[in-house]
């Protein structure tokens, strides 16, 4: 069964909670509201830009730099 992050609307309160289904009820686990979002999971909205990215493995094709990303030229 998957595990969902929560946020409640009404008290700002964060949890988890495993789902079996999609009809299944959630309230907040501190004040009980029923008013609450389910947060998207980081991996579906984190990023970075280029300059903070990690270097893939191998060699530069462009410059020979010993990792690719390494000179910008990629």
């Amino acid at each position: 069964m998957p595990l969902f992050e929560y946020k409640c609307r009404e008290c700002g309160t964060m949890f988890e909670k495993i789902v079996a289904s999609s009809t299944t009820r959630v309230a907040c686990k501190k004040c009980q509201s029923s008013k609450v979002d389910k947060l998207l999971p980081v991996f579906a909205v984190g990023g970075t830009s280029r300059s903070q990215a990690s270097f893939e493995p191998g060699p530069c094709g462009a410059c020979g730099a010993p990792e690719r990303g390494m000179c910008g030229m990629d």
